[in-house]
């Protein structure tokens, strides 16, 4: 009727609620498509729709710590709590890469890449020549008897497939940064290719907060990081203790409040935005080389593993012929048992014993087959896998030494043209020991087949005639190889890594005459011969990982803290024992000046806000509070002009409700999971899902002195709103709620999990037209 007052509408549709078999620890919405990922209380990774149909389930070794998404929403980063990151595609949960940067528990996870495109960088950073050259490049041969893994990422590491992680990563510009609980935070480009990494332990630090004096964080242990869309700047959320210089000295004086506490860390990463494309480049070539060195290892290791085999059937069949000449009191060897059956002489018992009742025409043909198969097999994987990835080792180490002349671009990140050079002429060597271990091993196999067919002929006519001598026969090849193959193995020794033990002999006249080569202008590295091709690859390895421990070193040495903010205490007794940080969250919201939008030259300004729980207790008279800061990251010319751009905005819970959790959402709003305080039990009660906007608040300005005052907290509290539930948008839901708290920007819907163990999906973006009808005809 008109007289009425029309219902209030209830926002947040409940789109499903879902029985869950335990309670859920982390989750975390796929970026780009209509996928959830969950990790409950038994360290299983469940991947559902949106309808909640699961489509995979990961169950580690190790626990899950943290996982997050690729912005592209392809794969999925999980970290575990020994270390180590895992790298698994979305589709079908198939792991395709492990990285271990990290020697304790991963706590978080952060996948980010340029948001913000500069029109001189409209255009693609680099083209990669390498495909106008060579064909694809080769994948690591599989050992037999190996099957592929299922979706448990119980995985050998000869089925990962690095192309469908990398080759999607190639044109964008992505970092993986993780943290872990002992204050180290790793940058990996791409997420494989490591490129700078900090410990906040060890950073010193002064500001105008801190005065004249430099300060550091002792036993720092960072709970999350987030770094901003265009590569300028990382927060991190961080506990630990002040202390003056990074020593064990105390901040007594200077800062009493703030000895044990939480705070709020800037990380300044510009050298990432300011040197893209450099990093790009470098990233790009030096991922393709190491994933071709671990095809080369696995590859010499799948042919030592294959020859080794071989030659195991080989010996268990031949080794016995010693014991037969010994039994019979005979004083010669196995080699002058053959040469003298080959010169026509008669064959002796212990030989006759040997080839007709012990070996056998069956016996050589199996061992024949074994020997002579595994040298073909390891033929294809010379041709097929060692060699062209070792071509186009050398082609990409090349192009990398190329850039490192572009000393005004790449000198600033570390790119060292007389490391490179080093690590290229390894290239060169290993192709050099490639072919030599080639012609090698085609001549091997070739006496073995010659050797085995003249014991089969010799078996066959003891076997058919009554005569035990045999007419003589002419084979250079056979006496060849009793001479030099019967008891050696220059196959297996060329696989092996034989270290800092006994080198190849060469003959005399061979170093003569490859010293000759190096007089008229060969290459300087005479010693070749001595090495293995094992230990030829690892010579590449470890040149081209210091080539590249620069880059990483004077990364690493630019990524400075630039400011950091106590945000509230913990008290001596509870420090070293608290459970974990608060509810939070960190977000960059762009902002656009109008003369950005006239001229269209200045680049959008991030500007970062931090949301927490503030603990109760670090207020007299206030519990149930949400603190808003923004602005921390500021222009280093604000600073020192003694400008500041931070800001505050504390919220106090609605009467009876505290805050679970709570996300960033979009347009600065905030979605704030609340429970009631007092309830008869945890199982019973109501809860409230609720947005609010940050620019509907009333934002104070914070001055790095004020922070010092001690009625700092007294004014704050102050300026504290109260929220009302009548006020603002929210939701009462009939259930008892825990975090985590889950919220989709891009599919503007968000995930609660009850006690009761379900979980609940709500639309948080309601129609707007619906809306506009209801309005119109309200009035």
């Amino acid at each position: 009727m008109e007289g009425e007052e029309c219902p209030r509408l209830v926002p947040f549709q409940l789109q499903l609620e879902k029985p869950l078999p335990s309670h859920v620890n982390i989750a975390a919405w796929n970026p780009e498509k209509d996928l959830f990922a969950m990790v409950n209380e038994d360290s299983k990774l469940h991947l559902h729709r949106f309808n909640w149909q699961r489509l995979w389930t990961l169950s580690p070794v190790k626990n899950i710590t943290s996982i997050c998404w690729r912005p592209d929403g392809k794969v999925i980063a999980v970290g575990l709590e020994d270390g180590t990151i895992s790298l698994h595609d979305v589709e079908d949960g198939k792991l395709l890469k492990t990285i271990k940067f990290h020697e304790v528990s991963v706590v978080c996870l952060n996948w980010e890449e340029d948001r913000i495109q500069d029109e001189s960088r409209s255009r693609p950073i680099y083209e990669d020549r390498t495909a106008r050259f060579f064909p694809s490049a080769p994948q690591a041969p599989r050992n037999p008897g190996l099957v592929p893994a299922d979706a448990s990422g119980s995985v050998d590491e000869n089925t990962y497939s690095f192309w469908e992680l990398f080759n999607a990563s190639q044109g964008h510009f992505d970092i993986l940064c993780s943290g872990d609980i002992d204050g180290n935070v790793h940058f990996n480009i791409f997420g494989i290719f490591p490129i700078g990494k900090v410990n906040i332990r060890n950073h010193c630090f002064h500001n105008s907060l801190m005065g004249k004096c430099s300060y550091g964080l002792k036993d720092a242990s960072i709970s999350k990081v987030a770094m901003s869309g265009d590569l300028c700047h990382m927060l991190v959320l961080c506990y630990g203790v002040l202390t003056e210089d990074g020593s064990e000295k105390l901040a007594v004086q200077t800062l009493p409040k703030y000895i044990n506490g939480f705070h709020n860390m800037v990380l300044n990463c510009m050298i990432f935005h300011e040197r893209k494309n450099e990093l790009h480049q470098v990233a790009l070539q030096a991922a393709n080389v190491e994933h071709l060195i671990e095809v080369i290892r696995r590859s010499i290791g799948c042919m030592h593993s294959q020859w080794s085999d071989a030659m195991k059937v080989y010996h268990e069949k031949f080794n016995p012929f010693s014991s037969l000449i010994i039994d019979h009191g005979l004083d010669s060897s196995p080699e002058e048992e053959f040469l003298s059956l080959l010169g026509g002489a008669r064959t002796s018992p212990p030989t006759h014993q040997f080839l007709v009742n012990s070996l056998g025409e069956a016996g050589i043909k199996r061992v024949a087959k074994v020997v002579c198969g595994a040298g073909k097999e390891l033929q294809m994987i010379t041709l097929g896998h060692l060699q062209p990835a070792a071509e186009i080792i050398g082609f990409r180490l090349g192009e990398l030494r190329g850039l490192s002349k572009w000393r005004t671009r790449f000198s600033s990140i570390g790119l060292d043209e007389n490391l490179l050079n080093t690590a290229t002429e390894e290239a060169g060597m290993l192709l050099v020991q490639i072919e030599r271990f080639t012609r090698i091993l085609a001549s091997v196999v070739q006496q073995f087949s010659n050797f085995f067919n003249w014991l089969l002929m010799c078996v066959k006519l003891l076997m058919s005639e009554s005569s035990d001598q045999l007419l003589p026969f002419s084979s250079e090849l056979v006496i060849l190889f009793l001479k030099f193959l019967y008891k050696q193995d220059p196959v297996g020794l060329l696989l092996q890594d034989l270290g800092s033990g006994p080198h190849i002999e060469v003959d005399l006249e061979t170093t003569e005459r490859v010293d000759q080569l190096v007089h008229f202008g060969g290459f300087p590295d005479s010693g070749y011969l001595k090495r293995t091709l094992a230990k030829e690859f690892s010579l590449l390895e470890s040149c081209f990982k210091e080539a590249m421990r620069m880059p990483l070193v004077t990364v690493s040495r630019n990524i400075l803290c630039q400011d950091i903010l106590p945000l509230f205490t913990v008290s001596t007794s509870l420090y070293f024992n608290f459970p974990c940080f608060p509810a939070s969250s960190i977000s960059y919201f762009q902002e656009v000046s109008n003369a950005a939008i006239d001229h269209k030259t200045t680049r959008p300004k991030l500007t970062d806000y931090t949301c927490f729980v503030v603990p109760d207790g670090t207020f007299s008279d206030m519990k149930n509070c949400i603190c808003i800061i923004r602005g921390l990251v500021h222009d280093l010319e604000n600073l020192k002009n003694a400008n500041t751009s931070l800001e505050y905005a504390l919220l106090h819970s609605p009467d009876g409700y505290r805050c679970v959790d709570l996300s960033f959402y979009k347009e600065e709003q905030i979605v704030l999971l609340l429970t009631e305080v007092n309830m008869a039990n945890e199982s019973s009660g109501n809860s409230c899902l609720m947005i609010v906007h940050a620019a509907d608040f009333t934002f104070v300005p914070i001055t790095r002195a004020s922070v010092l005052n001690p009625s700092f907290f007294s004014d704050i509290q102050d300026s504290s709103v109260h929220l009302m539930l009548e006020n603002e948008k929210c939701r009462i839901i009939p259930h008892t709620v825990v975090s985590p708290l889950e919220v989709s920007a891009s599919r503007g819907v968000s995930c609660i999990f009850s006690s009761r163990k379900r979980a609940l999906v709500f639309i948080l973006d309601e129609d707007e037209e619906e809306d506009e009808d209801e309005a119109a005809g309200s009035e």
